[in-house]
């Protein structure tokens, strides 16, 4: 347990910043699975939507530090080639 002043403020901050960070992951990964939901749906419109909405999320995550930077471009890559590739079959 915390015993100096300081350390029980360290406490707190570590506990309010996993409570924003685990929100925030949460938020990346609901929007992620939309896009891949609608890209196995096979609704090209619905998955273009889905990954206009959660590429700037996926980039702000990694702004924040919840994700590497590396990892966020490349569930954007991957993401938009399965989204194209889905246009090329229509």
């Amino acid at each position: 347990m915390a015993n100096t002043k300081s350390a029980k403020k360290a406490v707190r901050q570590i506990a309010r910043r996993t409570a924003v960070n685990r929100q925030r992951r949460s938020k990346l990964r609901t929007f992620v699975r939309k896009v891949e939901e609608a890209i196995l749906s096979g609704d090209q419109t619905a998955a273009r939507n889905a990954l206009s909405v959660a590429e700037p999320i996926l980039m702000r995550a990694a702004q924040k530090g919840i994700v590497h930077k590396n990892t966020a471009s490349r569930k954007v890559s991957r993401l938009t080639a399965s989204v194209a590739a889905l246009a090329k079959q229509a």
